[in-house]
Parts: C-alpha cells; sequence; structure tokens
C-alpha cells in the first residue's frame, strides 16, 4: 500500500513538473538560446511554484525535496531547456552548501529569501587557469579586524550575470575556504560572456574580485573546509542533476525524432519506416531508460544516506552526459539539412549535450575516477 501512494505522489508530482516545462518553457526555449537569457518572469514563475526552494528544508521556506523527486524535476527541466535545468543547479549547489556548513543565522539570513526567490545564488569554483583541478585556484582571502579582503578572479559563473550571491572559493593562509560574497560587496564586479557554445541562456560571467570587502559573516564554515568538502559536496549535488537534466534531453531528441520521422517522407515512404533510423530510434529509447534507471538508483542510494551513492551519481553522469550526446548527434542526423536549423531544436541538443561532458567534472575526469574505483573495489 504505501509502494503505490509513493508512485502515485510520483506520478502527480512528474505530472505538474511536466505540466509547468510544456507550458513555460518547451514553446520559449529556442528564443531563449537565441537571446541567451532567462526573462525575469519564467524566474518569478518557478519561484512561485517552489522551484528554487526544491532543496532547500521546509523550516526555511523550501520543498525540501527527496532526492528521488529532484531527479524527476530536473530531468523534466533538462527536457525543455538545459539553461533552465542550470539555474535549479547552481542555485540548489548554493543553498545547499548554506544549509549543510552555514550557521544558523546564515541561514535564516538567506534560505527564505533563495526559496522564495528574491535571491539567486551562483557557485564561483572555477577560473582561468583552474577548472578540472579545483585544487589550483588562486584567488586569495585575507583576514582584517572586521572580516576578510578577497582578491582574483572567477571564470565560467553560470548565472553570474544576474545571481544575487555568489559561493565563492578562495585561499585563507593557504587553505582553501568558502565565502558568501553578495553581487553588491565592494570591489566586487561582473562581466557577462557571450558566445558560448551551449546552454547560452545560462548566462554566464566572469567574476572579478579587487580588494573586494566582507564581513566575517561571510565565512561559510571554516578554513580549509572550501575545497575537499564544501566544493565536493556541491559538486556531486551539481553532478546529479545534470545527469537527471541529461535525460530529459534525451527525452527531447526521442520524441523529436519520433514526430519528424513520423511525418518526414524520403523516396516515397516515412522515414520511420527506414530500418536505419529505427537503429537510431532503437538505441534513443534504450539508453534512455537505462540513463534513467541509474539516476533513480543513485537517488535512492542519496536518500537512503549509503555511501555508495557517491560512486553511482559519477556513473550515472558519465552514462547520462555520453548518451545524450550520442542521442543529439543521431537526432541532428536524422533530421538531416534541417537539423542544423535554428528552427529545429536538436541542435540546441547537441550544444547543450556536449557542454554536459565538461561541467562538474569532463568526461574523461569520470572515466579516471570510475575505473580506478573499479580497481580498488577488487584489491
Amino acid at each position: 500500500m504505501m509502494e503505490t501512494t509513493l508512485k502515485q505522489a510520483s506520478r502527480m508530482n512528474r505530472e505538474s513538473f511536466k505540466a509547468f516545462v510544456d507550458e513555460h518553457i518547451v514553446p520559449h526555449a529556442n528564443r531563449f538560446d537565441r537571446e541567451e537569457q532567462l526573462p525575469f518572469s519564467l524566474i518569478a514563475n518557478m519561484a512561485a511554484e517552489g522551484y528554487l526552494g526544491a532543496t532547500i528544508s521546509p523550516q526555511y521556506g523550501g520543498l525540501g525535496l527527496s532526492m528521488g523527486v529532484l531527479g524527476e524535476l530536473n530531468e523534466e527541466m533538462g527536457r525543455g531547456c538545459s539553461s533552465v535545468r542550470s539555474l535549479l543547479t547552481v542555485h540548489g549547489m548554493a543553498s545547499l552548501a548554506i544549509e549543510r556548513f552555514g550557521t544558523e543565522e546564515q541561514k535564516l539570513r538567506w534560505l527564505p529569501r533563495m526559496a522564495g526567490g528574491e535571491v539567486i545564488g551562483a557557485f564561483g569554483l572555477s577560473e582561468a587557469s583552474a577548472g578540472t583541478d579545483t585544487k589550483a585556484i588562486e584567488t586569495t582571502a585575507t583576514a582584517t579586524a572586521d572580516g576578510y579582503v578577497l582578491n582574483g578572479g572567477k571564470k565560467w559563473i553560470t548565472f553570474g550575470q544576474i545571481a544575487d550571491l555568489f559561493l565563492i572559493f578562495a585561499k585563507l593562509d593557504g587553505q582553501h575556504t568558502a565565502f558568501l560574497v553578495p553581487r553588491t560587496a565592494s570591489g566586487f564586479s561582473v562581466k557577462p560572456l557571450h558566445g558560448i557554445l551551449g546552454t547560452t541562456a545560462s548566462m554566464i560571467a566572469e567574476l572579478t574580485l579587487e580588494e573586494c570587502v566582507v564581513d566575517r559573516e561571510a565565512l561559510l564554515g571554516s578554513a580549509g573546509l572550501g575545497v575537499p568538502y564544501i566544493a565536493m559536496s556541491c559538486l556531486d549535488y551539481g553532478r546529479y542533476t545534470i545527469a537527471w537534466g541529461c535525460v530529459g534531453m534525451m527525452q527531447a531528441c526521442l520524441d523529436d525524432c519520433i514526430r519528424y520521422t513520423s511525418e518526414r517522407k524520403a523516396f516515397g515512404t516515412f522515414l520511420k519506416e527506414q530500418q536505419l533510423i529505427q537503429k537510431m530510434i532503437t538505441e534513443m529509447v534504450v539508453n534512455t531508460k537505462a540513463a534513467r534507471k541509474l539516476c533513480e538508483h543513485a537517488g535512492r542510494l542519496k536518500d537512503e544516506g549509503d555511501v555508495d551513492a557517491l560512486m553511482e551519481t559519477w556513473t550515472a553522469k558519465y552514462f547520462a552526459s555520453t548518451s545524450a550526446t550520442k542521442a543529439a548527434n543521431d537526432a541532428v542526423q536524422i533530421h538531416g539539412a534541417n537539423g542544423c536549423s535554428r528552427d529545429y531544436s536538436v541542435q540546441r541538443y547537441l550544444r547543450d549535450a556536449k557542454v554536459m561532458e565538461i561541467i562538474e567534472g569532463t568526461t574523461q575526469m569520470h572515466e579516471i575516477v570510475i575505473a580506478t574505483n573499479a580497481y580498488q573495489s577488487v584489491q
């Protein structure tokens, strides 16, 4: 009986998420891509639905969704637009860090406003010379009598153009440390970055911190927790949501291709009747189902607090992101010349999918981690 109730609740959640995406995102996603921005009206609608507080506990005004339901939300958002899903990811990373590592004062100051959409959070780890190698960050923090002074820069910051609060990682006395830096902080500036390959509406920015002054309450956790605990915790969450978003993108590829091949003819027959087309459709179907199952497994382990959840998330993100690239590549191929046109969404899926193989750990880094774990498990 309980299992049936949970399945019914899950179906209701997914139907609600799907309805929102079909109304507010799918019809406009290609325009978001062309304009390289999300409208504030959409963000307001997401906040009104509670989506910006998806990971935040109800005591701070959030939905407090389980990892399983959170995955379903990110799948639907990914089906509609990867840039929209990216907003959920980075905003969730920032709020997650505050709830897990912040003081009660920090939680009360920021989380209710983040849950309500009054404050948008962003994740500031990457630098021009520090991407996958997170320990190579060069931004520094110096303690003062009243707080801290930060100097350095961050690059490729998703939604950095509009975020109100940035989770910034810097070296404090040589130790990687996390800080909550408001957009209004003295010495803090933002430069929009345009012409990105994919997720073009994720409003990416470059940040400059030049004698940036923050108060004592800006310190999140304690010195030395920045990369090994806070950043890694956030990146694991990001990996999980991206994996689910890739499942949604694969579903979008499949839906578009089923529709197109059922309407388009070549050599007197519908494309869906050609065996090579059927082969590509079959691979999309099977890989989408397989990726979804890997994500569901990772989510279940996370909800159970299982230590294997971390590794299973790496596995899910690796398979989902590489499979999404293949599905999108085949989708463009199936659409032919139309697949290269901005009038069709499949070209956007392909560009977005390639980005998914880079962020929150490149495909190659995933291969190193997964293979290393496999060797260690048999020793």
